[in-house]
């Protein structure tokens, strides 16, 4: 995820349709908000009279329907960020061969999952007759169509999912908290000449990010959104003219990693890579959308740009920097040049942008879906909003003290959320919205083909989470 959430973030909260125009306050026809735990039982029953073929995309009433090259462009925002700042030291930990090959399989394997997801989102779609579904009522009304052992936890799974979500996004949100203070201490321990511990920058930090969460109107943020895409764009820049400057080495380069280090890197690319809050958002309003997915679609086009980014960032980087790589890439920049340490702030300002805009997917989960429900009508209610905002902030802070380690942030996050909602949960989607209509050997297949990748998604989830928690308590412990 990057600095560039404000698109489509929301997409994955109990709102059939959310994009831009939600963000600018303004929302479709369709837009309507619903109850997580109604919303599939209503759509399950069969209304008289529509026994004609439903054709989804002919129904999603989008007030500003984006482009296909728009759509392309909003993906790879919602892809390029922290993420791939951290690719050098994932090749550090994997090798620079395992490194590369490494990426490509996750790439291929996370973007099959994702046509997974949106073939599914459409095929219950027709059946339901609405037009769009979100993540969270996919994966219910998946469960509803499956084996009817599993229909009872279709009550339950919607928040399974939000749980997910909610950790994921605060998860990236601290990410956010330790990548804006570990620059800003970069830049301030050289001019000063001391060295300062990073979380005091956190807490010099803490209230700007309080008050750009009290932001209850993402359209003030956007302004300062588009500039920090275009800083965002001239930083990268910048970092691949300090990455080719010097000639590429192999020397003392790994090849191959160790295993505790190829678990590290397995979260870290997932974390970098998978955009998956943003997929059915983007997918939904767009002006074609039967050009998303297909061998020649905007997602396929999005994810060979996207893998190809990475795995030049995370290669070239590694036989730069070495065994000397950090968690981002613009702590090795040389501390002495300006354009340097530009680079590190410019980065900060984008990236502390980009909290506000995160944190408020986790607002939009926390707030809306259960907090508001609970108060109802309460006179009070907008006071209570900004105690749930800055309560969430402080999650964040609190969890960015007691961790402050960039790369261990992002790949425990990016195993124990990412395996589930990115790998695990589209082949579920998949093998129940299909578990009754397909027969023989294409059922067969579709089963060993979904339980060998849930088999993936688990290992990665619990040999990544388990080797991040790890490597966290080595570490500090070490610190001690």
């Amino acid at each position: 995820m990057g600095p560039y959430t404000m698109t489509v973030d929301k997409g994955h909260t109990n709102t059939a349709f959310v994009g831009d125009e939600a963000i600018n306050g303004k929302k479709p026809p369709q837009a309507k908000t619903i109850d997580p735990n109604m919303y599939t039982l209503e759509i399950q029953e069969k209304k008289p009279g529509l026994e004609t073929e439903y054709d989804p995309f002919q129904h999603r009433l989008v007030e500003h329907p984006t482009t296909n090259n728009e759509t392309l462009i909003h993906l790879l925002k919602g892809s390029l960020g922290t993420g791939i700042l951290a690719m050098p030291n994932a090749f550090h930990h994997a090798g620079w061969t395992v490194g590369v090959v490494g990426t490509l399989l996750i790439g291929l394997l996370c973007t099959y999952c994702i046509h997974l997801l949106i073939k599914a989102e459409y095929e219950l779609c027709k059946r339901k007759r609405v037009p769009s579904l979100n993540y969270p009522a996919v994966t219910q009304t998946a469960l509803l169509e499956g084996p009817d052992a599993l229909k009872p936890l279709s009550k339950i799974i919607i928040h399974v999912v939000n749980v997910f979500l909610l950790i994921y996004q605060l998860g990236t949100c601290c990410v956010y908290v330790v990548f804006v203070s570990s620059n800003i201490k970069a830049i301030a321990d050289y001019y000063t000449e001391t060295d300062t511990d990073v979380r005091l920058y956190m807490l010099i930090i803490l209230l700007p990010l309080i008050l750009i969460n009290w932001v209850r109107n993402l359209k003030f943020l956007a302004p300062f959104s588009t500039i920090a895409n275009f800083v965002t764009l001239v930083s990268f820049g910048i970092i691949l003219y300090y990455i080719f400057r010097e000639p590429i080495s192999f020397e003392n380069r790994d090849q191959v990693g160790t295993m505790s280090g190829f678990a590290l890197f397995f979260g870290t690319v997932l974390f970098a890579l998978e955009a998956i809050g943003v997929i059915l958002p983007l997918e939904n309003e767009m002006k074609t959308p039967k050009k998303f997915g297909g061998n020649f679609g905007v997602l396929n086009k999005a994810m060979i740009l996207i893998v190809t980014l990475y795995v030049g960032m995370g290669f070239f980087g590694y036989l730069n920097y070495g065994s000397a790589i950090k968690g981002s890439i613009t702590l090795n920049l040389p501390e002495e040049e300006i354009l340097a340490q530009c680079v590190k702030g410019m980065l900060a300002f984008a990236i502390y942008i980009t909290h506000g805009l995160a944190c408020y997917v986790a607002i939009d989960i926390t707030w809306n879906d259960y907090l508001k429900k609970n108060l109802g009508d309460s006179p009070r209610s907008v006071f209570y909003e900004y105690i749930a905002r800055t309560v969430l902030v402080l999650i964040t802070f609190l969890l960015a003290v007691a961790i402050p380690n960039l790369e261990l942030f992002i790949s425990l996050f990016g195993a124990l959320c990412l395996s589930a909602l990115g790998i695990a949960f589209p082949a579920l989607i998949e093998t129940c919205t299909y578990w009754h209509y397909r027969k023989g050997m294409a059922k067969v297949w579709m089963i060993v083909r979904n339980s060998v990748i849930g088999v993936v998604a688990i290992l990665g989830l619990v040999i990544g989470t388990s080797t991040s928690m790890i490597e966290i308590i080595h570490t500090f412990g070490h610190d001690d």
